[in-house]
């Protein structure tokens, strides 16, 4: 059987992946990036675009855990849940409701926010030092309300990013429809947030850094990893052919099936995917003068290169399940009411998996049982937003140097009952 090595193998090619990859070229470890389909190609093709600084609120929270009863079981809504799969998602179900209590969802945003702030830095310092700073747009977001109750109610959110110095702006009347144009008239208030970024393309800017990387000496191996197994001086990776890769160490950046590969290594983690869709419309199909967020519908509209996008909601059905693309439609024909000059006409659906666990904070921490390993996945729909930051505390881990932020938010073992006390 074909055996070959390398310093760091890095499964998942990803943008957490490839950010890695490109984080860890600069090392001079022996670096293997392990991907068999394109680089970018899942939930780092499909998503909105959005940097999203500002988004420091988890899923897990009072405000959606209110909503989320009249949501779940509308197949349709913006947070929907097969009644068939509730008994297996159950347990992660307690989790995210334990994580929404208020001696833990105030430690969450902070948690959140202090990754944020990295985040902001990292990437906007990792596109100026590769010559891609051509990717980024930095148009803002719209956050838009139908009436004064529904915007009332955003102030919640609004008071949290105010705490964490994200600023934000008020629009109504004149001053929205000048902000973007074509909004139908139910929507009375707007809010601006300046500090909100967007990428022209996704996957565009994740197969460029991974070019990068590959430039920088980094080896691609277009091979899916069936298998991962404690070994002697580090990991053994098991490929799709049958053939061996011994790492010295690991990074586990694979999205939604990482949890799959962590039980190899003895670390059972409750990841599951929130299953996205969008379509994806011609890029003149609207005037879109910046992403506007429909928060009360949860989906968002979003000019990018490749086309305006509708997209967006929370789908809790595992990766098994086959997709249900009236979802893409449903918010495809509110995006038409409420921008009424829209063209809909040949739009491209798509479903992906982000993957998610109950606390909405990542996994960025070496196993505790095999410490050759490091994790970075579980980032949620915020895997584009993150990634930098993440490959910047990989690297940390890596190199064995002091983290650039605590890490003691984002350890494995948080969700037992010892590490969620500790």
């Amino acid at each position: 059987m074909h055996a070959s090595s390398c310093d760091i193998a890095i499964v998942g090619g990803g943008i957490i992946g490839v950010s890695c990859a490109l984080a860890l070229s600069e090392t001079g470890q022996r670096v293997t990036l392990i991907e068999p389909q394109d680089l970018a190609s899942g939930a780092s093709k499909g998503n909105a675009g959005g940097l999203a600084f500002a988004d420091i609120l988890p899923l897990a929270s009072p405000r959606i855990l209110r909503k989320a009863i009249h949501w779940l079981f509308d197949p349709l809504g913006p947070l929907s849940l097969p009644p068939a799969y509730l008994p297996r998602i159950a347990p992660w179900l307690l989790q995210l409701w334990r994580a929404s209590l208020p001696d833990r969802y105030p430690a969450n945003i902070r948690a959140q926010a202090a990754l944020m702030t990295l985040s902001q830095s990292e990437m906007l310092a990792q596109l100026a030092s590769t010559g891609l700073t051509h990717h980024l747009h930095s148009q803002g977001v719209l956050e838009v309300y139908e009436g004064a109750n529904r915007y009332q109610a955003s102030l919640v959110t609004a008071q949290w990013r105010e705490r964490y110095g994200i600023e934000s702006h008020l629009l109504q009347g004149a001053d929205l429809a000048a902000q973007q144009p074509g909004l139908a008239a139910r929507f009375t208030h707007g809010v601006l947030i300046p500090e909100w970024r967007n990428v022209a393309d996704p996957q565009a800017l994740g197969q460029a850094l991974g070019e990068q990387a590959i430039t920088r000496g980094v080896r691609l191996l277009r091979q899916s990893v069936r298998w991962l197994q404690p070994a002697t001086g580090g990991v053994q990776l098991i490929l799709e052919d049958g053939s061996q890769l011994q790492a010295r160490q690991i990074v586990l950046a694979a999205g939604a099936r990482s949890h799959q590969l962590a039980r190899g290594l003895g670390d059972r983690i409750p990841l599951e995917t929130e299953r996205g869709y969008n379509t994806t419309l011609a890029p003149d199909a609207l005037d879109l003068r910046q992403q506007v967020t429909f928060s009360d519908h949860g989906f968002v509209i979003s000019p990018l290169t490749c086309g305006i996008r509708v997209g967006g909601a929370v789908e809790l059905a595992g990766l098994d399940r086959a997709p249900d693309y009236r979802r893409a439609q449903a918010m495809l024909d509110k995006a038409k009411s409420f921008f009424p000059d829209l063209n809909t006409a040949d739009g491209v659906q798509w479903m992906g998996f982000r993957p998610s666990l109950p606390d909405s904070l990542p996994i960025i921490a070496r196993s505790p049982r095999h410490p050759a390993a490091i994790y970075a996945f579980g980032h949620g729909h915020l895997g584009l937003t993150q990634s930098a930051a993440t490959a910047r505390l990989v690297r940390d881990l890596a190199m064995h140097q002091p983290a650039a932020i605590d890490l003691h938010p984002y350890r494995v073992d948080r969700f037992s009952l010892f590490g969620a006390r500790s």
